[in-house]
């Protein structure tokens, strides 16, 4: 074995899978347990293969553990007890495991805590309520203590005895937590598990960072931070230059909103949510001329509206919008934009706070594009960014100094009192970005959670082609009240955004996938939102 991080967890698809699954199946069941007669081959191709699903733990290419799962009936434990139902809880949706086997040199509990958390994620998928299991005899302690319930007389033979028993969804969610390494109600309240926009969960590693002794930020070992942090920034989103600055997205906007004063020229702000609206009020308190496109809230900008926008509007010498729109969850395409925006001569500038970090952002042909430290890159918030291509002239006289981005760069990004814990830790949360990977992780977990709020009766606000996939935002219905819902997963050591003023009044949640976000974490998320939605949360 290679270690935990070898270890791989899925569905059976690929022929090499099937061919080691026929061969542990007679390992276990036919050299071990001896329920089956042997044969030459050594190979057991168990007789429901093709209605089977299997869940197997793979180190590497080999195959270390597998259970099978099967909905149709009847059961094998239909065949020998006859029609079980009279034994089981009424009204489930079931299925059969079956075939649970580990290889001998794996049963340390890694591999089978592996399987029942990929059981636990492709229950939910299918919308399992209840399984059945032959569960051997020698493992009956084991079985009891994860939930299941024993039920009718041992089936099998004398040398391979086996008992009947069932487990539920709900006792499996809640016995299984410590084996499943899910926090426990009482320590979720020590330690919640955050699905906010910021601040998010952080990884070990990120924290460790953060916890350096402080270095000064006129050292040289600043300075070669500072600059490899902004190689790091700049290749991942395909820009020239960054400017780090030390404070929230706030700033970086209004940095942007300062260079955009230094010419008289009007420009054109595109709203379709509270972050555009913020665009346009930063814009008014920086003095700028422009003209707004402002859709309702959960909008989408289509391609034709902004288009007519920039033709009535040919003065217009820059656009300024949010690539994703956090209050709303829509991902705004900036592609169009870019084009639209280029033809036209236009100068395209971005509020990409939510978007880098949670999904591919290419700034390539963007005039000015803000970011944050602190949302889906991972690390703490107090650092904002200013990306840009093109050079910039410091403005003593027209800007005030912390909004003079020209002067940052004079100072080569270090005109004034910096963090280093701040840097460090952003440089080591970076180090992610070696991939697509952890994009396609973000897309993977939202997928696969939309669907599931949509189950238990809630709205998910943007449509599934528009949709940012870090951020989902649920408009309630009129029986349920965000407030209370929000304060009920709070209690519960669930986190989710619903305390701003915005969400307040339009009865919205979020519930946020950046930063450290795991599958087994939103498991925990729904069943807490399955009882909200099960008795109603009223005003």
């Amino acid at each position: 074995m290679n270690g935990e991080s070898s270890l791989r967890f899925k569905i059976a698809v690929e022929e090499a899978e099937f061919e080691q699954i026929f061969r542990l199946n007679y390992k276990t069941f036919v050299e071990e347990i001896r329920q089956h007669a042997p044969n030459p081959e050594k190979r057991l191709v168990d007789r429901f293969h093709h209605e089977n699903t299997y869940l197997i733990g793979l180190d590497g290419d080999q195959l270390i553990g597998m259970m099978a799962l099967r909905d149709k009936r009847p059961f094998s434990l239909d065949e020998k007890l006859g029609n079980i139902d009279r034994y089981l809880p009424p009204g489930r949706s079931i299925c059969e495991i079956r075939l649970l086997a580990v290889e001998p040199s794996h049963r340390n509990g890694m591999v089978f805590q592996g399987l029942l958390k990929l059981l636990l994620e492709y229950g939910h998928q299918m919308k399992y309520s209840l399984a059945v299991i032959s569960g051997t005899v020698r493992q009956q302690k084991l079985y009891k203590h994860l939930g299941f319930v024993p039920f009718g007389p041992l089936v099998g033979t004398k040398d391979a005895q086996f008992q009947p028993m069932y487990l539920t969804l709900e006792e499996f969610e809640e016995v299984a937590t410590p084996l499943l390494n899910v926090p426990s109600a009482a320590e979720r309240a020590l330690n919640p598990i955050s699905f906010l926009p910021g601040p998010v969960s952080i990884r070990h590693e990120v924290r460790a960072a953060f916890d350096k002794l402080p270095v000064s930020h006129r050292s040289e070992k600043f300075k070669e931070d500072l600059g490899l942090v902004k190689r790091l920034l700049c290749q991942l989103v395909r820009a020239q230059k960054v400017e780090i600055l030390l404070g929230s997205g706030t700033l970086a906007n209004d940095v942007i909103a300062a260079q955009l004063s230094l010419a008289p020229e009007r420009g054109i702000i595109l709203s379709n949510g509270e972050f555009g609206e913020r665009l346009i009020n930063q814009a008014r308190r920086a003095g700028l001329m422009f003209d707004t496109l402002e859709l309702d809230w959960g909008g989408v900008l289509d391609r034709e509206q902004v288009r007519q926008m920039l033709d009535r509007h040919r003065d217009a010498k820059w656009l300024w919008t949010t690539s994703c729109e956090t209050s709303t969850g829509i991902l705004n395409d900036v592609d169009t934009l870019k084009e639209l925006c280029a033809a036209r001569g236009v100068r395209l500038c971005l509020d990409s706070i939510s978007a880098i970090g949670t999904v591919p952002v290419d700034l390539e042909g963007v005039y000015f594009a803000s970011g944050v430290s602190g949302k889906g890159l991972g690390a703490f918030p107090g650092l904002s960014m200013v990306f840009y291509h093109h050079d910039v002239a410091a403005q003593p006289v027209k800007l005030p100094r912390y909004l003079d981005l020209g002067y940052w760069a004079a100072q080569g990004g270090i005109p004034f009192t910096h963090s280093s814990n701040l840097l460090s830790a952003l440089q080591t949360a970076l180090k992610r970005y070696d991939s697509q990977q952890p994009f396609a992780e973000i897309v993977e977990l939202s997928n696969w959670l939309r669907p599931k709020l949509r189950e238990l009766g809630f709205r998910v606000l943007a449509p599934d082609p528009h949709v940012a996939p870090a951020v989902v935002t649920l408009d309630l219905p009129g029986s349920m009240n965000s407030q209370q819902i929000g304060d009920q997963l709070q209690a519960a050591g669930l986190l989710v955004s619903y305390q701003s003023e915005y969400l307040r009044q339009r009865n919205w949640i979020q519930v946020c996938m950046m930063g450290e976000c795991s599958r087994q974490s939103l498991v925990v998320l729904l069943g807490e939102l399955r009882k909200v939605a099960g008795n109603g949360s009223s005003a």
